[in-house]
């Protein structure tokens, strides 16, 4: 398989796009699927994606803007998914088009809800695309940022590591450095763990938390990631990598990170549902807790980091309370 070939952009929202503006700065042209006719014709006419990263402008001439998910899949190689998790199903059920031939990228950091399952994992098993056909983005990555041309650093990785090394040369320009890895499962789960940790910050900040306990917190939550790392998948990593330390500490730190805020809210006393409702935009970390929650009833690692979350977000406990008890437990 010849990487990249063309490349689609699956998804309408704010990580999409800045994907989009990436690829256009080392491709000639994309694909482009959106789920809604009405957002491609905003965008047509207007040059700028109407409704996430509206700031940034693209020359629409080296775009093709598709809402039919199997066309799409049809006229690409290189499909680059950047869907939220809980909304990958909804828009996979519409495929008939097979995707065993597809190079699959994920961009998505999160589980499939309900299946539990890891979206490389649920690509191989439901659509029958080769493990060594999917690849997996990790951050710390903001689309914000990438649409302010902030430097960022990416990773890629992939079973095939010769595949990531043939990828990269899409994802590097005058803002964007990546780096190569095979540790597909370990970003996976680390990209939807900083998401829930990255809740517990937001609700440590709301309920006034300082800095100097945020230092502490993320120290436990780094070793909390790490343990369950390295119990679902054993492969030899560094846990400081900017994929795995960096990515946490951008989520649970960031202004652009709507985990954090999503926590922050709750921390201030708005209830969950509340707290949903005032969200422009998914909290991925919400979805996140429950899978990696019902996933290490298997494993039974001790995180209760993760255990206090579920807590507060499933069981209803007081915020107040669960962290208070939390504190406990750190050093």
């Amino acid at each position: 398989m010849n990487l990249p070939g063309k490349i689609a952009i699956m998804g309408g929202g704010s990580w999409a796009t800045a994907l989009a503006k990436i690829v256009l700065s080392t491709q000639e042209r994309i694909n482009w699927y959106m789920r809604r006719d009405d957002q491609i014709q905003d965008f047509l006419q207007t040059g700028h994606n109407p409704s996430y990263l509206s700031a940034v402008e693209f020359d629409i001439n080296r775009i093709n803007f598709y809402s039919d998910i199997n066309r799409t899949i049809e006229e690409s190689d290189t499909l680059i998914f950047a869907t939220p998790s809980p909304f990958l199903k909804q828009h996979l059920k519409k495929v008939t088009t097979s995707l065993e031939n597809k190079f699959i990228v994920s961009a998505i950091k999160g589980i499939v809800p309900d299946e539990n399952m890891l979206v490389a994992d649920y690509f191989s098993e439901y659509y029958h695309v080769p493990i060594n056909h999917i690849a997996v983005i990790g951050g710390p990555c903001h689309a914000e940022e990438i649409a302010l041309e902030r430097l960022s650093y990416i990773t890629l990785a992939c079973p095939d590591i010769d595949y990531a090394y043939q990828l990269s040369s899409v994802f590097k320009n005058q803002y964007l450095r990546n780096y190569c890895c095979k540790d597909v499962t370990g970003i996976e789960y680390a990209s939807v763990l900083k998401n829930v940790y990255a809740i517990v910050a937001g609700i440590c900040h709301g309920m006034k938390y300082g800095d100097n306990f945020l230092a502490v917190f993320i120290c436990n939550a780094i070793e909390e990631m790490r343990n369950f790392l390295y119990a679902v998948h054993g492969l030899e990593r560094d846990i400081t990598d900017s994929v795995y330390l960096g990515d946490l500490l951008v989520t649970a730190y960031s202004r652009f990170s709507r985990n954090r805020t999503f926590g922050t809210m709750i921390g201030k006393g708005y209830s969950v549902k509340t707290a949903q409702l005032e969200m422009e935009m998914i909290a991925e970390g919400y979805y996140g807790t429950k899978c990696i929650h019902e996933i290490n009833e298997k494993y039974q690692v001790n995180m209760p980091i993760l255990d206090a979350l579920y807590a507060i977000l499933y069981e209803r406990k007081s915020p107040m309370v669960v962290i208070r008890q939390l504190t406990q437990t750190f050093k």
